[in-house]
C-alpha cells in the first residue's frame, strides 16, 4: 500500500506526518463528519462502508495514575481490567477527556494513536491481526487511516492482547 492521500487539499495532521516520516505506508480516507454524531468511530465505519470490526477506535485511559492508549475496534467495548493487566497494573479508568486532549494534541472523536503530543504507551486489540488492513482516526474528525496492523504496532511502538469486554 502507497503511502495515498486523498486529503482533497487539506493539510496533513501529525499522524499524516509521523507515518510519512516513518516511511510507513497508509491511505487516507475522508468523510463527511456530522458534528451531531458523538459515535466516531461507527460513524467512519458507516461512511465509509467498511466492518466495524475493522474501524478502531482509540481510548485513552489512566492505569493507576499513568495514560495509556488503547485501541479497539468499533464493534466492541474496551475491558479495563484487560488493559491494566495488559501493562502489568490492577486496576484502569477512562481518561478525563479534557487530559486525553492536551495529552494527545487531538481532539477526542479525532484522537489517533500515531503522531500524539507526548508518546503514550498503547495496547492495540488482538483482533487487529485478524485483518490485512485497519482503520485508526488520522488525527481530525472525518479523517480515517488505513495501514496494516503490523505497521500501527511498529508506530506506535505498541503491544498487542486482548482488551475487549
Amino acid at each position: 500500500m502507497a503511502a495515498k492521500k486523498k486529503d482533497k487539499g487539506r493539510a496533513s495532521t501529525p499522524a499524516m506526518v509521523a507515518l510519512t516520516e516513518s516511511a510507513i505506508p497508509f491511505a487516507v480516507h475522508e468523510y463527511r463528519h456530522d458534528p451531531d454524531d458523538t459515535a466516531f468511530g461507527q460513524e467512519a465505519a458507516d461512511a465509509l462502508g467498511l466492518e466495524p470490526e475493522r474501524v478502531f477506535k482509540t481510548l485513552v485511559a489512566d492505569v493507576e495514575g499513568q495514560l495509556v492508549v488503547a485501541c479497539v475496534p468499533v464493534s466492541a467495548q474496551l475491558s479495563l481490567k484487560s488493559l491494566a493487566s495488559a501493562v502489568g497494573a490492577k486496576k484502569a479508568v477512562m481518561a478525563d477527556a479534557k487530559t486525553a486532549e492536551k495529552t494527545t494534541g487531538y481532539v477526542v472523536g479525532g484522537i489517533s494513536p500515531i503522531g500524539q503530543k507526548k508518546t503514550l504507551p498503547t495496547v492495540v486489540d488482538a483482533s487487529a491481526l485478524d485483518h490485512s488492513t485497519i482503520f485508526v482516526s488520522g488525527g481530525r474528525r472525518g479523517t480515517d487511516l488505513e495501514l496494516t496492523p503490523e505497521n500501527l504496532i511498529t508506530a506506535t511502538n505498541a503491544r498487542t492482547a486482548p482488551i475487549q469486554a
